[in-house]
């Protein structure tokens, strides 16, 4: 790995949004490294660092817009577009660039699947599960979209199914630890794949002529 910490802040007339992968050891104070507004988010964002066994740091200052959409939308795309730098930074070093996971808590199962192709597609099928229309003072929508901003910000493919569950607090820590497990795997250095793509395609180039 050429690089062990990867840092991108993401400005707007609305926020600032700092977030840090940090790959060297885990920090016993992570936790006070997650400061976005949203205490919930915060745990959640948590728990993908723990699965993916990385040192995730994120700051948010916002212009007047306190808005938990904002939030979790700038956050989301902050995270994807730092993922997409290691990414693209470990191309050549056998980065995997595909994984799946399935994490568990109490009555709630999930299971993630990320594949970095420069596809971008997020699809979560909650498999007709009731689940709360809002958990922690946070809406389903608020959830998804930190999750959306993510696949955005990567340029990747991001699929999320739940298995079962019926507590919204149980359901959503299923769903991001899922989350982490996939990263951690999309993520890893393999050996064998120095110098392979995701996908079979390759690599994509682009030729633009403007007369």
């Amino acid at each position: 790995m050429k690089n062990t910490i990867y840092t991108v802040r993401r400005k707007t007339s609305e926020s600032l949004v700092r977030v840090t992968l940090d790959f060297n050891e885990f920090k016993e104070d992570y936790r006070k490294r997650i400061a976005t507004p949203l205490p919930f988010l915060n745990h959640l964002i948590e728990h993908i660092a723990w699965r993916s066994d990385m040192n995730i740091e994120v700051e948010v200052q916002l212009d007047e817009f306190n808005l938990t959409h904002l939030v979790c939308e700038d956050v989301g795309i902050t995270f994807g577009k730092v993922v997409a730098e290691y990414f693209r930074d470990n191309a050549s070093n056998g980065v995997m660039g595909f994984g799946d996971g399935m994490a568990m808590i109490d009555e709630a199962r999930a299971i993630s699947a990320l594949s970095f192709e420069h596809r971008t597609f997020f699809a979560i099928d909650y498999n007709h599960i009731e689940i709360p229309a809002v958990t922690e003072e946070m809406s389903v929508d608020d959830l998804e979209t930190f999750l959306e901003g993510f696949t955005q910000g990567a340029n990747c493919t991001f699929h999320v199914e739940l298995v079962k569950g019926h507590n919204g607090h149980h359901i959503w820590e299923a769903i991001y630890r899922s989350f982490g497990v996939a990263l951690n795997r999309a993520l890893a250095l393999n050996e064998i794949r120095k110098g392979r793509t995701s996908g079979v395609a390759g690599s994509i180039s682009y030729e633009i002529e403007m007369e």
